[in-house]
């Protein structure tokens, strides 16, 4: 039977309005496949993760939990929370605890967080010979090695260093600074520094902030401060915390810096969790109970960014 119009044989197959190519016609791929296809480039960095990061954490943490130790033991054995009760009743390690909180805290929330917005604010302000002359010095600091710096600030608060040099010039006593105050001392270091980090992050927030803005607020007769306060902050507060985080988690794990200046001295007066965690395991050898001090130390890191998190995501 032929068709009235084409004379080609009707087939019986109801007209779908599409050509036949005599080929089955694909479908839609499967909705696993477009997510494998997606994830592929990814693989390689999620392997390079898991390998030099995830598995590392993960053995340090089994490794928490056993009494290993470098030298005089023939195997390591499971012993539970043994290394955490052990710490927890350790004076020296709650010493470390609230050294690292004074010294965060010093160095990193009041010194590096405030002077970087200040210097930020001041430059904004300042003519471009100021800003390069102070971005200069600020930054060269900043890119110096950990170790070099602590040379630099070990021969300034030493007791025949730059500082009492100065103080004897304006006839103002004088004193041994990394012996009676270490702990500020190893904290002015820090703020030395890392400050420049700081700058550089409110430099950049503060110059996203409209000029129409700040302008409008000074012809309605608000001050510097009520600017800063009502105004700036508040614009920038994302930033506020973001810079909080990073220089929180890197103020944390300073080592090099103290270990140079006092060695975490004397007595322990400026021996943070990292000194403490690095002499229990390679000094001492106890390797189990430094890697659960360590353990401990990621724990607070991860605490603290959990809190700045939490703030970054609040609208402002």
């Amino acid at each position: 039977m032929k068709g009235p119009a084409t004379g080609q044989p009707v087939t019986g197959r109801p007209v779908t309005g599409r050509p036949v190519t005599g080929q089955p016609v694909s479908g839609p791929p499967h909705p696993a496949f477009r997510v494998f296809t997606r994830a592929l480039p990814l693989t390689p960095a999620t392997v390079l993760l898991l390998l030099f990061l995830a598995g590392p954490i993960a053995y340090c943490a089994y490794i928490a939990f056993t009494d290993l130790q470098l030298t005089g033991q023939a195997e390591d054995s499971f012993i539970g929370f043994e290394n955490f009760r052990t710490a927890f009743g350790d004076e020296a390690f709650l010493n470390a605890v609230w050294l690292t909180l004074v010294f965060t805290v010093v160095s990193a929330l009041l010194g590096q967080n405030t002077l970087g917005l200040a210097l930020a604010a001041l430059m904004q302000r300042a003519s471009k010979p100021v800003r390069t002359l102070v971005g200069g010095i600020v930054v060269t600091a900043w890119v110096l090695p950990e170790v070099v710096a602590g040379f630099l600030l070990y021969a300034f608060f030493r007791r025949e260093g730059t500082l009492n040099a100065v103080l004897d010039w304006l006839h103002l006593p004088t004193q041994n600074w990394l012996y009676t105050l270490p702990i500020l001392a190893v904290s002015f270091a820090n703020v030395w520094r890392g400050t420049a980090f700081s700058m550089l992050v409110y430099s950049a927030a503060l110059n996203e902030i409209p000029k129409e803005i700040t302008e409008a607020a000074e012809m309605d007769g608000a001050g510097g401060w009520r600017r800063m306060w009502h105004i700036t902050l508040p614009m920038i507060r994302r930033s506020i915390g973001t810079n909080l985080m990073l220089i929180t988690l890197q103020t944390l794990s300073v080592f090099g810096l103290i270990w140079v200046m006092t060695r975490g001295g004397p007595g322990g007066k400026s021996q943070t969790l990292p000194l403490f965690m690095y002499e229990e395991a390679f000094q001492k050898s106890m390797i189990g109970y430094g890697t659960a001090v360590a353990l401990l130390l990621l724990v607070v890191g991860s605490l603290f960014s959990v809190i700045y998190l939490r703030l970054l995501r609040t609208e402002v």
